[in-house]
């Protein structure tokens, strides 16, 4: 075979590292699954100059020595437009790997078979895996891995990520593999390469012809029964969205008392060891400490268990296959809104948080598609919001009646995404549309360790991701609540801002200490339940909750989490939508437009509860 390579050195930013492995694979093998595995969920996210997004990597001793292991994006083309395809092709231009993994869902192998003989025209030294061996054994694919392999040239290992059958192998392989490449490579004309040695179908069939034996497309399985009924043109949706009342039921009435055991966890702290060892300490200095950083980092903790529950019941959903349905059922409705159903993915995808659904944008080629994308996707009812929305309802609709408001809130999410849509679809600026190519996999039932790692790792970074925003405003709440010195209530700092907004904001119901939490939610959605601490100058958010309780009405209270839901996206997610689009004046409509759109729908529902004699 002819290599196109040509050697380098590997860059990396942590000392005594000196090899790198590149995975790559198309979405759904379950590449990052075993890239989890190996890994043990310790990879970090890093920045690669001269990408337009960050990968994770990780450092694994392999043969006595620290390889490094960089998870690419799932592709389904070396040599395709999209971004995520051109970020795969600019990294093995820029950085030398010294072996590349190429994960194949083996069920689905005469379709992914293209990757890998693309890998194979290259000449990179790759190792190929073979994985959901076991469900495609389930499924009649017979695969002879020692004819493919002789054929392809390649080393090639069945595994199951998901259970770890093959994985040990697989790693004994790759680790000898690397030691007998002491040398890395780059790729320096890749695209040239692929153009000039293009991999067709018939070399796809030519690969595959004799030892790879395919079940038949009508046979029966257990997937397609389910399916009959999930995807069901009259049936699908409204069991789609039955679902998802049932993640927020599970978040209401398993989440919410979760936070208990953990206000009473830091109340002792702050009672029994921070008052005690501050004591000593100048009083603007203990209040300082205690009302404004201890405050914002207890009101984050108390929602930990809340949001890790809300995790592991996407991960299930999402592990199982059933999401990449909803994207299917919802394709059709998103096209007369000028987009697709990748972007209903992109949408769930921000359930959990905006900025990775923002980037996940990448994978549409259409710029028009994903501006407007970029545009709705902050409508998701992200994490963040999600805890301030469980502790306004669960002040204002005390029951289980509070689950309903909070499944409406997800409904009106997705109302003021297809609104604001379905309008800029019009104008030319965002128009275009790119063809949509979803792989269904097959139902599978989600490991225990699959959606632990899957937990563990979102909730590491979401805590070490906000903690920081949580203590900086949450002191910088305390400051505006507290100053000028001697002031309270409306005559403080913040009050001041919030009174200034009233002519805005009393038609939606939300009064002045609200007000001044939507501001400070800017910064961090999150900041919004420890704002209200500090704003109405008490101590917890028991206390908090039951001055909202006597305080604000269900129709204020609604209206405010209908606000908070649509309006400014926080300050990452601007970051996001900022390096994405590369445009200032696009990041200015992607501010203006959500507040517009908050104010009129916080203000039709408002004024229509009052109308109808329910405002309060």
């Amino acid at each position: 075979m002819v290599s196109h390579c040509q050697r380098g050195s590997v860059q990396s930013s942590r000392p005594g590292v000196k090899k790198r492995i590149a995975f790559i694979g198309q979405p759904n093998t379950g590449k990052s699954t075993f890239f989890n595995r190996i890994t043990k969920a310790n990879a970090a996210i890093a920045n690669w100059p001269g990408l337009t997004v960050d990968l994770f990597r990780a450092v694994v001793p392999l043969q006595g020595e620290p390889i490094e292991f960089v998870d690419l994006p799932g592709i389904y083309d070396l040599n395709g437009f999209s971004e995520d395809e051109r970020v795969v092709q600019r990294f093995l231009v820029d950085y030398a790997v010294n072996l590349v993994v190429v994960v194949v869902n083996a069920a689905q192998i005469d379709r992914q078979i293209r990757l890998l003989l693309q890998v194979q025209t290259l000449g990179i030294p790759a190792i190929a895996l073979l994985n959901l061996a076991d469900e495609a054994k389930r499924y009649g694919v017979q695969i002879d891995v020692a004819a493919l392999q002789e054929r392809l040239g390649l080393p090639l290992y069945p595994i199951s990520a998901k259970y770890g059958t093959g994985c040990p192998r697989a790693m004994d392989a790759i680790g000898r593999a690397v030691a007998q490449q002491p040398e890395a490579y780059q790729i320096p004309d890749l695209v040239n390469v692929l153009s000039h040695h293009p991999v067709a179908i018939a070399d796809m069939e030519t690969a595959l012809a004799g030892v790879v034996q395919m079940p038949s497309p009508t046979a029966r399985t257990l997937t397609n029964a389910i399916d009959g009924v999930m995807l069901h043109p009259l049936f699908g949706l409204p069991l789609f969205f039955a679902s998802m009342f049932g993640v927020f039921w599970v978040i209401w009435n398993v989440g919410l008392p979760s936070a208990d055991p953990v206000d009473v966890v830091t109340g002792w702290l702050q009672s029994n060891v921070l008052e005690p060892l501050f004591s000593p300490l100048p009083t603007i200095l203990q209040e300082l400490l205690l009302d404004g950083i201890w405050t914002g980092f207890a009101a984050l903790l108390s929602f930990v268990p809340l949001v890790a529950i809300f995790f592991m019941v996407m991960g299930i959903l999402e592990g199982s296959g059933y999401l990449s349905r909803a994207a299917y059922l919802m394709d059709a409705l998103m096209g007369r809104l000028g987009l697709d159903g990748r972007s209903f993915v992109l949408q769930m995808m921000g359930f959990g948080c905006n900025v990775p659904a923002i980037m996940g944008t990448r994978v549409m080629r259409s710029r028009g598609m994903r501006l407007l994308a970029m545009l709705v996707i902050p409508f998701s009812l992200c994490s963040a919001r999600l805890q301030v929305f469980v502790f306004i309802l669960a002040a204002v609709m005390p029951g289980t009646q509070g689950a309903i408001a909070l499944f409406l809130l997800y409904l009106m999410s997705f109302m003021a995404a297809f609104t604001v849509a379905s309008v800029l679809s019009r104008f030319h600026y965002f128009q275009a549309r790119d063809p949509f190519v979803l792989e269904l996999p097959p139902y599978r039932l989600p490991t225990f360790k699959q959606v632990f790692l899957r937990v563990w790792g979102e909730m590491r970074e979401f805590v070490a991701r906000l903690s920081i925003f949580m203590i900086i405003g949450s002191s910088l709440i305390w400051f505006l609540t507290s100053f000028p010195e001697g002031s309270t209530g409306l005559d403080t700092f913040a009050g001041r801002i919030g009174s200034l907004f009233q002519p805005l904001m009393n038609p939606l119901g939300i009064n002045p200490f609200l007000t001044v939490s939507l501001i400070f939610g800017f910064v961090a959605k999150e900041i919004q339940v420890a704002a209200l601490t500090v704003i109405y100058g008490l101590n917890n958010s028991d206390a908090v909750s039951d001055q909202i309780h006597s305080t604000v009405t269900f129709a204020q209270g609604f209206s405010y989490c209908l606000f908070s839901l649509i309006y400014i996206p926080c300050l990452t997610t601007l970051g996001a939508i900022w390096g994405e689009s590369k445009s200032l004046v696009y990041t200015i409509i992607a501010v203006v437009i959500p507040l517009i759109t908050a104010w009129l729908f916080s203000f039709i529902f408002y004024q229509g509860f009052s109308w109808l004699g329910w405002g309060g």
